[in-house]
């Protein structure tokens, strides 16, 4: 359920609103915006009792949401969410890159990619410090050091930092760290940790499960919200097919089904998508012209000698060479990058 308060309500209108809804036994999610406040409800089982809310003054009119998720959808939020964290916003008119090494190997493996990545125009730096992998004979990450490394890159040639929690008991850790956790596919339903990062507050980068539904994946990202943090950026990294010239098949067609469903923010990940080095620029071109919000790449500077995902990986030239096709495309899509 949505309430639309009358523009001129008062603050005052809405905390009693807000209150009502809290006795009746559900939890009210209030969204101030340009030209009306709007406050969602969570948490009810069957139909409210509209009547009750309607007689409060301010109470312009009762909406029934339909669909299955609520926080994430446009028919709560019908303008586009922008994730600003510092400096950066992703979202919006902004066309935000992220890049950077598979997994953080070393310090200086870490710093020199850093420090390409940030030079062609990249804000944010990506790099595993936690790695769920396939096999648990192979490696697995540098954990806490790797973490550490992240942030010295961080403050060295000034790009925010994304990197993954794998569980709840390494999340607080990761949070520290980081400036924006993310959540991969494997863990996409992974309720525990995405309650969990709900209440960090801070920003969530959601990759879609490899074989996850748009509704699955939005649901996921519902979980996240319910916790009050409403700073989540959707990513989609490619799904499972019986395609065999790729990793996955990178779905370009969620992102639009995505940005007309739900107000936030999604970018796409050429890298996971395609597996293969080649591929990523081509596809990076194509999500920025099916609407997405930015990329993230993975980029090393010796993908031969990765210790994971080489294949995927572009070089630091190749890099730079995407950016500037990037930017020549941005003002077609009416996008800064």
């Amino acid at each position: 359920m949505l309430i639309v308060m009358e523009t001129a309500a008062s603050q005052e209108a809405v905390k009693k609103v807000c209150a009502l809804i809290e006795e009746m036994g559900l939890t009210a999610h209030p969204m101030p915006g340009a030209q009306r406040t709007a406050i969602g409800v969570t948490g009810n089982k069957s139909r409210v009792d509209a009547d009750r809310i309607m007689t409060q003054p301010g109470v312009k009119e009762i909406i029934h949401v339909t669909k299955p998720y609520k926080l994430v959808s446009r028919e709560f939020y019908p303008e586009d969410t922008v994730v600003q964290i510092g400096d950066v916003k992703v979202g919006g008119s902004e066309f935000t890159i992220m890049a950077g090494p598979c997994s953080v190997e070393s310090r200086e493996q870490c710093l020199t990619i850093a420090e390409a990545v940030a030079k062609a125009g990249a804000k944010i730096l990506r790099g595993g410090a936690y790695k769920p992998r396939t096999s648990p004979y192979t490696f697995q990450g540098l954990k806490e050091e790797g973490l550490k490394i992240l942030a010295e890159a961080r403050d060295k040639f000034g790009l925010l930092v994304v990197t993954e929690a794998i569980d709840t008991e390494t999340i607080d850790l990761v949070a520290h760290y980081a400036d924006i956790i993310q959540i991969g596919a494997r863990n996409m339903q992974n309720y525990s940790l995405l309650r969990k990062a709900g209440k960090t507050q801070k920003p969530v980068l959601l990759k879609r499960g490899m074989s996850a539904t748009l509704e699955e994946f939005l649901m996921a990202a519902e979980y996240i919200m319910a916790e009050g943090n409403r700073k989540v950026i959707l990513c989609e990294r490619g799904v499972r097919t019986f395609a065999d010239h790729t990793r996955n098949t990178l779905d370009l067609s969620a992102i639009p089904y995505v940005k007309r469903t739900s107000h936030l923010p999604i970018i796409a990940d050429p890298s996971h998508g395609t597996g293969r080095k080649d591929k990523v620029i081509p596809l990076s071109r194509a999500a920025m012209a099916v609407g997405a919000d930015g990329l993230i790449i993975e980029v090393h500077h010796d993908p031969a000698n990765a210790l994971s995902d080489g294949p995927q990986a572009i070089t630091p030239d190749m890099f730079e060479s995407l950016v500037t096709q990037l930017r020549e495309l941005a003002p077609v899509m009416h996008k800064k990058c």
